[in-house]
């Protein structure tokens, strides 16, 4: 791990993204009831979320969708965890919320740049970074506790791509059609989608469930390969090890790496090598899914060349 938990400590505290070793697994093990099919099959939990998305979109004119995301994944994020939305989406003004979203994404700029400085990261901090991170944790606290002061037992818990390539999104059209018209749709029959999944593989995932939502998701969702969400990450060495490529002028020659040592790379980089997915890889085709990639014709670039939600034990818990 490094020195990521200091990194992240201020920000995440003692969790998940902090911890490992029996810590980590226990945590895991607390999260993992919460991303089991059950909890989503029938796609209703998202539905209330995404109606009030589509119920807030002007008719015309231009509008500012991240603002909308934002809240979008708030929403959807604390009804899955928390069993209730705090539905910002129905009060685009709540008190806190605008407070929480800058405070966030000032918190995460501090960690990123702190990260990057591995064992000097104690060089990135301050006020600016402590007040976000208060504000971050008490926006939190009042989600919780808003929760738990209900007593309620048994309760579970922009893409433009598309925009842009109307042939993509024609054809996606088409085969939806084959519902019939039918507006509501299981995780089941959008798995069984061939084209569908193909365009997931190019874009971001999102739950969906109904029609119109299927086609709609794609639109406001960042790209998974071209965009990942975490583009870039670090891993350290545990023990002393050889990586077998990238040193010598050639980076060709192995590279040796001492225990405690830390490698980042970059998914962004990798989502877009064109000896992974083709001399057009800077592109967004859904087809390319359909052919014989230069991706999987190796094992290893096959299972390690697409890491959208990360890979091995600590792959993402959310990425059904």
């Amino acid at each position: 791990m490094g020195p990521r938990r200091k990194v992240m400590f201020p920000l995440f505290g003692d969790g998940i993204f902090t911890q490992s070793g029996d810590a980590w697994r226990h945590s895991r093990e607390l999260l993992r009831p919460q991303f089991v099919h059950k909890q989503y099959d029938d796609l209703e939990l998202f539905r209330e979320v995404v109606d009030n998305l589509i119920s807030v979109l002007p008719e015309k004119g231009v509008v500012d969708l991240q603002p909308l995301f934002f809240r979008l994944t708030l929403d959807t994020t604390t009804a899955f965890l928390f069993g209730e939305s705090v539905n910002s989406l129905q009060a685009l003004d709540p008190a806190g919320e605008s407070t929480f979203a800058s405070a966030f994404n000032s918190a995460q700029d501090f960690v990123a740049k702190r990260m990057r400085l591995q064992n000097l990261y104690w060089l990135v901090s301050g006020r600016k970074f402590t007040a976000a991170c208060e504000d971050v944790h008490r926006f939190a606290d009042q989600i919780i506790d808003r929760n738990l002061s209900r007593d309620k037992e048994g309760s579970d818990p922009g893409n433009f791509l598309l925009v842009r390539h109307p042939e993509v999104l024609a054809k996606l059209r088409k085969e939806i059609s084959l519902l019939k018209g039918r507006m509501e749709v299981t995780r089941s029959e959008l798995r069984n989608m061939n084209y569908l999944q193909n365009v997931l593989k190019e874009s971001k995932k999102t739950p969906s469930f109904s029609l119109f939502t299927c086609q709609f998701r794609q639109l406001i969702n960042a790209a998974l390969r071209l965009f990942p969400s975490v583009p870039v990450n670090s891993r350290t060495a545990i023990r002393n090890t050889m990586l077998p490529v990238g040193g010598g002028p050639d980076l060709k020659s192995p590279v040796f790496v001492a225990k405690g040592e830390g490698v980042a790379y970059s998914v962004y980089s990798i989502h877009r090598r064109p000896d992974f997915y083709g001399m057009d890889a800077e592109l967004f085709r859904p087809e390319r899914w359909e052919e014989d990639l230069p991706i999987n014709k190796d094992p290893i670039n096959a299972k390690w060349g697409y890491l959208p939600f990360n890979g091995g034990p600590r792959t993402c818990l959310g990425s059904e």
